[in-house]
């Protein structure tokens, strides 16, 4: 098999119809179903569960993880050992909810901290960083932190993870890291130069 194949356990449950990128790994006990379309180079932790979803390249799926229908995960996602997400806001065991699902989406480059839940209907901005154990009900802006329940702003990260200092006078921001340079702007930040350009 070359590298660039998907790489499957033997114990996975692929159906007949999921798509899996090159280079993409899928560990012990995992269950996609047909309508699953996985990116390249990402890997599927053990126990996972995957739904008719659409996950990016380079997504990082830990442990005991289920990304259940309704749920976008673009690329660059880390989601941490076992994080929950839903995908009906009136959960019944009685009542037929699958007409019903809100559409959750997790943009490029953000994490989920482990035993995070995120209730259906939010949007995880890009390169946020959501706290082990939060539960996030709103969205989330772009490189925002959240922690706690329900999940409150704690500040800001870079693209790496790391978190931002405080703005200078002039709202700028560097990164210890890899000095990736933000500004503050209209409640938020974007990132106005580094390294990399």
């Amino acid at each position: 098999m070359s590298d660039q194949q998907p790489s499957v356990h033997p114990t996975a449950v692929v159906d007949p119809g999921a798509r899996i990128g090159d280079g993409t790994r899928v560990w012990h006990f995992v269950h996609i179903m047909p309508g699953a379309k996985i990116g390249a180079r990402s890997s599927i932790g053990q126990g996972c569960f995957i739904g008719d979803v659409t996950i990016g390249d380079g997504c990082k799926i830990q442990n005991n993880v289920s990304v259940y229908e309704g749920v976008t995960i673009e690329d660059d996602v880390f989601l941490g050992p076992s994080c929950t997400f839903t995908n009906v806001v009136h959960a019944r065991a009685h009542v037929s909810r699958k007409a019903e699902y809100v559409p959750t989406l997790v943009k490029k480059g953000a994490t989920i901290g482990a035993n995070a839940t995120v209730i259906c209907g939010v949007t995880i901005g890009e390169y946020a960083f959501v706290g082990a154990g939060a539960v996030v009900s709103r969205d989330v802006q772009p490189h925002a932190i959240v922690v706690g329940v329900p999940a409150a702003w704690a500040g800001w990260a870079c693209r790496c993870g790391e978190r931002l200092p405080a703005p200078d006078a002039t709202g700028r921001m560097v990164c210890a890291r890899d000095e990736d340079a933000y500004r503050t702007q209209g409640g938020g930040i974007v990132r106005v130069g580094g390294r990399d350009g």
